[in-house]
């Protein structure tokens, strides 16, 4: 039977009717609740009212440090209602109260969501061990060892956004989710434009690189190769087969292209010291928009033997 999928960013909450391969047979969205958890979880079960005979089951993506196991959230991002929460409790709780039913629920993180999807389904399906960079708000992802996603002690494995930068400073100011992140590209274009940041967005961002903006090329740059930087890093830790680049930038041919140049003159330097290093695939991520639904998806079927 079918499956409410949700993915839940800070802005709005995406919802699709899914089946057991991913196909979404609706879709839609609405804005994401700011007041209160009781609030948040009562615009979930009006959209399960909706479909409540089309489907068994709710598969969710959130922000935030969660174990995927139990569907408990530790640290919830900017949801900050849902702290220290074992969600998916209370949601099935308020299911039975309004509708009299017992349903499944699981819930996963959204960087983590994503690389799921690529290894189902997307550009990981076809190696053992793969790394997914999610350039948005922050830099969220995922990391795929042995074909299952890792998770870590404290299901914090591959919150690359915490990574610092430059190992003579401390702080966030100076963690990859500052530096080098979607948003970091827009507001640090505005900065060096004189520009109020929330009046710049990706897509006049790109326009100016492509007119050849020489401000906006230069804060590209620094973008570009701190990702590059990154890359070395993992690849250094983790020796992945390949690499991908998703969020919404990176449908700009020219993210991925200079990411990988940006990768190469790094491993290109160890090289001319005669310490060959072995160099992953670096590739755009399959999906994009519905990522982290099809994430959700296959994170339900992995938590519940389906």
């Amino acid at each position: 039977m079918n499956k409410l999928v949700f993915d839940v960013g800070g802005t709005a909450i995406k919802y699709a009717i899914m089946n057991e391969k991913a196909e979404i047979e609706e879709k839609g969205n609405f804005p994401t609740p700011m007041i209160d958890q009781p609030t948040f979880i009562d615009s979930l079960v009006d959209i399960y009212e909706k479909y409540i005979d089309q489907v068994d089951g709710i598969a969710m993506s959130l922000p935030g440090r969660i174990n995927s196991d139990i569907g408990y959230v530790h640290t919830p991002g900017a949801l900050i209602y849902n702290n220290e929460t074992h969600l998916s409790h209370r949601i099935a709780g308020q299911i039975k109260n309004r509708t009299g039913r017992e349903i499944r629920i699981s819930i996963e993180n959204d960087g983590k969501a994503a690389a799921l999807a690529e290894a189902w389904k997307g550009n990981l399906a076809d190696v053992d061990d793969g790394v997914v960079i999610v350039l948005g708000t922050g830099i969220g992802g995922g990391i795929i060892h042995d074909k299952k996603i890792l998770k870590g002690k404290d299901f914090f494995a591959g919150e690359f956004s915490f990574i610092m930068t430059d190992l003579r400073l401390k702080g966030m100011g100076n963690a990859f989710a500052n530096v080098s992140s979607a948003h970091a590209l827009t507001s640090g274009v505005a900065r060096k434009k004189g520009l109020d940041p929330e009046s710049v967005d990706g897509f006049q961002t790109f326009e100016w690189i492509q007119n050849g903006d020489e401000e906006a090329i230069e804060v590209f740059e620094e973008v570009c190769n701190a990702i590059g930087g990154l890359i070395y890093n993992l690849t250094a830790t983790l020796n992945p087969e390949k690499i991908l680049i998703g969020g919404g930038i990176s449908k700009q041919p020219i993210v991925v292209e200079r990411i990988r140049e940006k990768a190469d003159e790094y491993f290109d330097q160890i090289k001319k010291i005669g310490m060959e290093m072995p160099r992953p695939k670096i590739d755009v991520c399959r999906f994009n928009n519905d990522s982290n639904l099809i994430g959700a998806l296959y994170n339900y079927n992995l938590v519940y033997g389906e």
